[in-house]
């Protein structure tokens, strides 16, 4: 057999090999909300998120411990939502769901100047800078004047894992969320949001 066809043999080789395994390969989709199911997992996905704040914010709403009688609009602070589940999780993602219902509900507002680990927008600190700097036109800084919180949000996601009598696991993840009124210290209302999934026992979660 000559160097031609060895070639020509190599060139068809390769290329039925791609095709079989790009034809073998899954195929990606976009899931679009509403749209689309989106596929159940083990861990914790968007939907869980979104039902867990959903759920902590009409609970809220409901209990009356965000109204006020003088008509003005409470001032939330994220404290710190902690993560005590197997998975590497962002709990930005729960609070920003949070944040977004209770600013929907024009009963609150939340503060970026202010948190557990310093400004939660960094530029609220920078800002300051420009007061000092010659480059820029000072008569258009305008003056700081941070408004403190009265209300506070903390909690913490939990996960417990259970073996079932049908060679199954319970997984279970439930949102502890506490809402405290910063004037005396006083929790003033508590929520907890579980959320169960069923799989199978040799399934892991993480």
């Amino acid at each position: 057999m000559n160097t031609k066809i060895k070639n020509i043999l190599k060139v068809t080789g390769l290329s039925v090999l791609v095709t079989l395994t790009t034809a073998c390969a899954p195929q990606t989709q976009l899931l679009k909300p509403g749209v689309n199911e989106v596929p159940t997992t083990t861990g914790l996905t968007n939907t869980d998120f979104e039902q867990a704040a959903s759920d902590a914010v009409q609970s809220m709403l409901v209990s009356g411990s965000v109204d006020r009688a003088d008509g003005k609009k409470n001032i939330l602070v994220i404290s710190s939502i902690l993560n005590d589940t197997m998975q590497r999780i962002d709990t930005d993602q729960l609070v920003k769901k949070i944040r977004v219902e209770l600013l929907r509900s024009g009963k609150v507002k939340t503060t970026t100047a202010i948190g557990l680990n310093g400004a939660e927008d960094a530029m609220n600190n920078k800002y300051a800078q420009l007061a000092q700097s010659r480059k820029v036109n000072q008569s258009t800084v305008v003056k700081q004047r941070f408004t403190a919180p009265n209300l506070s949000l903390s909690g913490k996601i939990i996960q417990r894992n259970n073996r079932l009598e049908s060679d199954n696991q319970l997984i279970e993840y439930y949102f502890h969320l506490t809402l405290t009124d910063l004037s005396d210290g006083l929790a003033i209302w508590e929520g907890e949001t579980p959320i169960r999934k069923v799989t199978g026992s040799k399934t892991v979660s993480w």
